[in-house]
């Protein structure tokens, strides 16, 4: 037999009353929820930034760079709405290389989904209670959303994911922004195809039960950059390439068109600095046009404590073990940089 069954895992519903929030952590996160469904809505002027570490490997690091973040968000709170990235699992193009705290909770030791459960919970809950963030994750796995669906406050579904229908059906049943990356290729067909799927109610299995869900008008476009057929990395950040995006919505009909652009990925062609480059172009894009002024409600940044990545067991103190990200001197002064120019 090709697979063995381990063990059966605990469902959500009990991993929550193992470690259930208080009513003050779940009226942070409601608070939080309200403000940021304005920002997508158009009520609200704040620019959105979801920035942190490109997957959290250990919890006192990640727990020290959002204590960090805090005080920042603290400096620019009339400008800037900060949403953390706690990113508990990875994809991995071949299927090697580290899979995340949810598989992981040790990166050095081996799988161990239950500890990888209860780890990932803990830390989003400790973000919360710590900082009063709730953070962002990304929807690797639909089926495990429930384990965190009342602590989060953003999801992002990736670019080898977005053409999948259960991704598609379940962030239609969420009442927290999605955003749906633009696909490896580049086309932008399959991301607003996503985009209106997941605005629309379906009826779906998940987790062994019929649902019904009624549509998330919150779902939006992240764009991200692709590669190319010779596999080279290219942007699409730009001006033409906003321009485009907000045609696009203007084309599908729907209701609050909204972007966060991803300053990393192919957009920077994995060079974590040019980050600080991409991110002062795209302001300077909204400030020449009202229309992407509104379409783009934020950028997505990966930023750790150290500059540049390592592999697993060299033990640098807060710099990732997967993709490199910006160090936290440079993350912080460009934070302030962006807040001067919004």
């Amino acid at each position: 037999m090709s697979m063995i069954f381990e063990r059966k895992l605990t469902i959500p519903k009990e991993v929550k009353e193992m470690y259930p929030l208080t009513s003050e952590m779940s009226a942070a996160v409601k608070a939080r929820a309200q403000e940021i469904e304005k920002i997508f809505k158009g009520e609200s002027d704040k620019f959105i930034l979801i920035i942190g570490p490109c997957s959290a490997d250990r919890e006192d690091s990640v727990i020290d760079y959002i204590s960090r973040l805090r005080k920042v968000q603290d400096k620019v709170s009339d400008k800037i709405f900060i949403i953390p990235r706690i990113y508990t699992n990875k994809p991995r193009t071949t299927g090697s290389g580290y899979k995340g705290m949810l598989h992981q909770p040790n990166p050095e030791e081996k799988p161990d989904m239950f500890k990888g459960i209860v780890a990932i919970r803990e830390l989003h809950m400790r973000a919360l209670a710590e900082t009063g963030f709730s953070c962002a994750d990304e929807m690797l796995y639909p089926e495990n959303h429930r384990y965190l669906d009342d602590v989060l406050a953003y999801v992002a579904v990736g670019a080898r994911s977005v053409e999948n229908q259960q991704h598609r059906l379940t962030a239609s049943g969420l009442d927290i922004p999605v955003g749906m990356k633009n696909p490896t290729s580049g086309n932008l067909s399959v991301m607003m195809n996503s985009i209106t799927a997941a605005r629309g109610g379906h009826t779906f299995i998940y987790r062994g039960w019929e649902v019904h869900s009624s549509g998330n008008p919150l779902t939006h476009a992240i764009m991200r950059g692709y590669s190319n057929k010779h596999g080279q990395s290219l942007p699409n950040y730009h001006y033409e390439d906003l321009t485009l995006l907000n045609e696009l919505y203007k084309e599908s009909g729907l209701d609050f068109p909204a972007a966060i652009v991803d300053c990393n990925h192919a957009n920077s062609g994995k060079n974590p600095f040019e980050q600080i480059r991409i991110a002062k172009e795209v302001l300077h894009s909204r400030s020449h046009n009202n229309d992407i002024n509104k379409l783009v409600k934020g950028l997505m940044i990966e930023s750790y404590i150290e500059d540049g990545a390592q592999k697993i067991g060299d033990g640098v103190y807060g710099k990732s073990i997967t993709d490199a990200c910006l160090g936290w001197d440079k993350s912080e002064r460009l934070i302030f940089e962006l807040a001067e120019k919004l």
